[in-house]
């Protein structure tokens, strides 16, 4: 790793460490899913090894399978369906908390489970933070039917929303296109800058081929940032 990607992970390290400040013996815990998640459930695992009792919603199958190697107690949604607190990462978020997810590729349950929780915490290295969304690709979810004809609807729509840029098919290994754990497809749009995050959202969701997108918005309460000058805490107005 290289000294510049060790400071990188040491500040998301640091932001998971945190959080788990926040966490409380008996609490219903969504764990996200990612490279600053990573270290957040890797110290939900010791706090378990240490005598936590804890119940976790995992929000993919990476992170269901990093948690059962902790031995973290895991549940789901159906047998768990209101949560306390999630945690998870972003790929990039604002000063007002909107957030753009997914680069991981688990957005839909990742949003499923933040919006049954009482709060949502994000953790992230200070690089994530932007004056306005749209440096990082926003992902959105599709179906395989009709893909062709939905990311011109997307490309349309998004257009009309003041958004316009390059929309490519997230790829996977080999020539086969990167599938989610519903058996989804990704596109991933190349904005650059998302001036109205909520008019944009309003416009992914009339189409019909659109599952979910990675625009998180009013669900984040607060974020753990960690950077060169230390770790702060910014919460979203009104929450």
């Amino acid at each position: 790793m290289a000294e510049s990607d060790a400071k990188v992970d040491g500040f998301k390290a640091a932001a998971a460490q945190a959080a788990v400040e926040l966490v409380k013996p008996g609490m219903r815990l969504g764990l996200g899913t990612g490279s600053t998640a990573y270290h957040f459930v890797e110290a939900v695992g010791v706090l378990v090894r240490n005598g936590l009792d804890v119940t976790c919603v995992p929000t993919s199958e990476a992170t269901r399978s990093h948690a059962e190697k902790l031995r973290i107690p895991l549940s789901s949604l159906d047998e768990t369906p209101q949560l306390d607190l999630t945690v998870d990462g972003a790929d990039e978020l604002d000063d007002q908390l909107r957030l753009i997810k997914g680069g991981g590729g688990a957005l839909l349950r990742e949003k499923i489970v933040a919006t049954a929780s009482d709060r949502m915490v994000v953790i992230a290295d200070a690089s994530k933070v932007s004056e306005t969304l749209g440096s990082h690709p926003l992902p959105v979810e599709v179906v395989r039917f009709g893909l062709r004809a939905t990311m011109r609807l997307v490309e349309a729509l998004a257009a009309e929303a003041g958004c316009e840029g390059d929309i490519r098919l997230r790829a996977g290994q080999g020539d086969l296109p990167f599938v989610t754990d519903q058996g989804n497809l990704i596109v991933d749009c190349a904005f650059h800058k998302i001036s109205e995050p909520e008019v944009l959202a309003f416009a992914l969701k009339r189409v019909p081929g659109v599952v979910e997108h990675g625009l998180f918005l009013g669900l984040a309460d607060l974020a753990i940032i960690a950077g060169p000058g230390g770790v702060k805490a910014m919460r979203r107005p009104g929450a």
